[in-house]
């Protein structure tokens, strides 16, 4: 994570710029109804894998209709081979609940800071812009990324391999904020809502919670940039709560009220919604029943080819280039590996520029098909901490932690 220097003139006029730009951003964000331009083929398994690509999202590209309300849009996969950042207009979204502001009065807004501290705060995007100001490049998926590909199928949204970006993220520690505020002794964790609401009376309200050393750690963060621009509505404007190499869930959007907690968390979103298996890669079998489980937290490494489509065709016998990206999850990336023989042997590829041990990072290799016909390559990675995607895809009945070593097929002629 980088700090600038806050004694830097140009972070004055960076300020200026930040609440200038999230005031034009939040005009004329109304909701249209989507409208499918195209259609695409995410090749799940047990269920038809076609849907829909639609850019009548606002402030959004061409993205797959996962579903309209609330909204859930997959980021196309191609969009991956062009380069480590997922723009803004093609990041995927995701939300549980379908009232959703439509726009945001940033003169009004406010973060409220409350609960087991010394002084309470209700602080504004000005206030927050005045803070020290630190970057990082981090990824952000969904607990149930890659949840279509699950066999036997599970329920919930029917994921390919879509749900997932990588920004560059602008904004402050959440440490500062809550020395600001002054956490008491005996505080346990940091409780984060937002502007969303339930749909019905009754519903529980989307809430998630860090423990105290977690949320104090100095890498967790309050963000009011994406890839140098106020974020999207749609991804959480004008704040959102960054958790390096933990899933998507936890980073709660439009952000507006953070509680320190001095007791445990039962709410539903900790208590009974995203828990999974406490066995290694929260692998069960279907069926199972009476294992422990655990909040989801940590991601585990994922490796993609995407300059190449599974049932690409390749000249035999001349050489080829393979490249993908991969991020270590709650690492970095010590080793991207490549096998040409179902497994039987691998090698090195090499690894692109390091934008940030919780980033994506781009790789690539070349590779010459020895003769015409059929052939698979897999790719796998290998974190900072040694994890390594596992040869075997796991199962669970939430579908969450798939990080099976991801293979193609090709056709050498």
């Amino acid at each position: 994570m980088r700090s600038p220097d806050p004694t830097d003139p140009r972070q004055t006029s960076s300020r200026r710029q930040v609440l200038g730009a999230a005031a034009a951003a939040t005009l004329g964000l109304i909701f249209r109804p989507a409208h499918a331009q195209d259609a695409v083929d995410l090749g799940l398994r047990g269920g038809s894998g076609v849907r829909s690509l639609t850019t009548a999202f606002p402030q959004k590209g061409r993205l797959i209709l996962q579903r309209t309300r609330p909204p859930l849009l997959e980021t196309p996969f191609e969009v991956f081979d062009k380069g480590v950042f997922t723009p803004n207009d093609q990041f995927f979204v995701r939300w549980h609940w379908a009232v959703i502001p439509t726009e945001i009065d940033v003169e009004g807004y406010r973060v409220a800071v409350r609960g087991h501290v010394n002084q309470p705060l209700s602080l504004t995007l000005q206030d927050l812009v005045g803070l020290p100001k630190v970057e990082m490049a981090a990824v952000n998926q969904c607990s149930g990324n890659s949840r279509g590909l699950f066999q036997p199928r599970v329920p919930g949204a029917q994921w390919g391999n879509g749900a997932m970006g990588n920004a560059k993220w602008t904004g402050v520690r959440l440490r500062d904020v809550l020395d600001k505020a002054g956490v008491k002794a005996g505080a346990t964790a940091v409780r984060f809502n937002a502007l969303d609401e339930p749909v019905v009376d009754g519903a529980p309200d989307f809430e998630k919670s860090l423990a105290i050393d977690h949320a104090r750690d100095g890498e967790v963060m309050l963000a009011y940039l994406m890839n140098g621009e106020p974020l999207p509505l749609l991804n959480g404007f004008p704040l959102r709560l960054i958790v390096p190499g933990w899933f998507s869930t936890y980073w709660v959007k439009m952000l507006n009220d953070i509680e320190v907690l001095s007791g445990p968390d039962d709410n539903y979103w900790m208590k009974t919604a995203y828990r999974i298996p406490d066995t290694p890669f929260a692998n069960v079998r279907p069926g199972q029943t009476g294992f422990p489980t655990v909040p989801i937290n940590r991601m585990g490494p994922r490796s993609f080819i995407t300059n190449l489509r599974d049932g690409a065709s390749l000249p035999a016998g001349a050489e080829a280039l393979v490249r993908g990206i991969a991020f270590g999850g709650d690492a970095g990336v010590q080793a991207v590996d490549l096998s040409f023989d179902g497994g039987k042997s691998w090698q090195p590829a090499r690894l692109g520029q390091d934008e940030g041990k919780y980033g994506f990072r781009r790789w690539e290799t070349r590779w010459t098909p020895p003769g015409a016909g059929a052939a698979t390559i897999q790719v796998r990675c290998t974190n900072t901490d040694g994890a390594v995607q596992p040869a075997e895809a796991n199962w669970n009945g939430g579908g969450y932690l798939r990080n099976v070593i991801e293979s193609i097929s090709v056709k050498a002629g």
